[in-house]
């Protein structure tokens, strides 16, 4: 019922998902910063996620997490999981999972993922995930888990259609204050899921993202947002005070530099 990929690309962990189930981020994926990632799915057995994360935090390597939790298991003919850890990935398919079903797993170190889904419509969702991944290589590590799932769902999905999908990707001084969440969103009940997913994720990209091409504002540029900052009401003959005024009301003051600007701070001045 369910398609995933859990990833590592150098400091950053993560899983994104998609199934016709509701609620699907609170059910598959949890990640423990610079220990691992898991994707549970298919008769979800919460317990499978703290096991694998604390076997992984103490050394285990990910097949050896995943192997041990598994046979220690009555269930495990109807579950299905994908780990990711430093070492490496591995996923697992119940005798028991509904057709299509299945997975694969590649890498090692700073680069490895576990692509695997249930109820599918056929193995090409699985290929066109890893396709979209290996093709994004370079991008964050949430952009390339979000390309898989779109291409995933593309490729046909859960055979049973549309309702719910993920992305949870952590890494290092990322996120509002540092926190660590590179991307932490859900939608939990919608007929095209992750195509909502992927406008949320741009929207949170925006407000909790980190500057990106930062021009100094100065001459032309200057005089530009000057402009649009007094179109949009603040008239204060301090460029750089209205601006950080401005930026506080639509929740833009993460993205601000002293004596600069950042583009996408540009372009949400330039709306009309």
């Amino acid at each position: 019922m369910t398609f995933s990929i859990a990833a590592r690309s150098g400091d950053a962990w993560g899983v994104a998902v998609a199934s016709k189930f509701v609620c699907v981020g609170s059910v598959v994926p949890e990640v423990r910063l610079g220990y691992g990632a898991v994707a549970t799915q298919s008769f979800v057995r919460f317990p499978y996620r703290s096991e694998i994360l604390d076997a992984l935090a103490e050394g285990t390597s990910a097949q050896a997490a995943l192997d041990a939790t598994v046979a220690a298991d009555d269930g495990r003919e109807s579950r299905q999981l994908g780990v990711v850890g430093a070492d490496g990935a591995a996923t697992y398919t119940g005798g028991d999972c509904m057709d299509w079903a299945g997975g694969v797993a590649r890498g090692d170190g700073d680069e490895a993922y576990a692509i695997q889904g249930n109820i599918l419509v056929g193995q090409q969702v699985g290929e066109e995930m890893e396709r979209a991944f290996l093709a994004t290589a370079g991008q964050s590590l949430d952009r390339r888990l979000l390309a898989a799932l779109v291409a995933g769902d593309a490729a046909g999905g859960d055979a049973r259609g549309r309702q719910s999908a993920a992305l949870l990707v952590r890494s290092p001084g990322a996120g509002y204050e540092a926190c660590g969440i590179l991307a932490d969103v859900s939608v939990d009940d919608h007929p095209d899921a992750v195509t909502e997913l992927t406008r949320v994720h741009e929207i949170a990209t925006l407000v909790l993202g980190r500057p990106e091409d930062v021009r100094p504002l100065e001459g032309g540029l200057y005089e530009e947002v000057s402009g649009h900052l007094r179109r949009l009401g603040y008239e204060g003959s301090d460029v750089e005070a209205s601006l950080a005024e401005w930026a506080g009301v639509v929740n833009l003051e993460n993205r601000l530099v002293p004596g600069s600007i950042d583009s996408r701070v540009l372009d949400e001045l330039r709306r009309p």
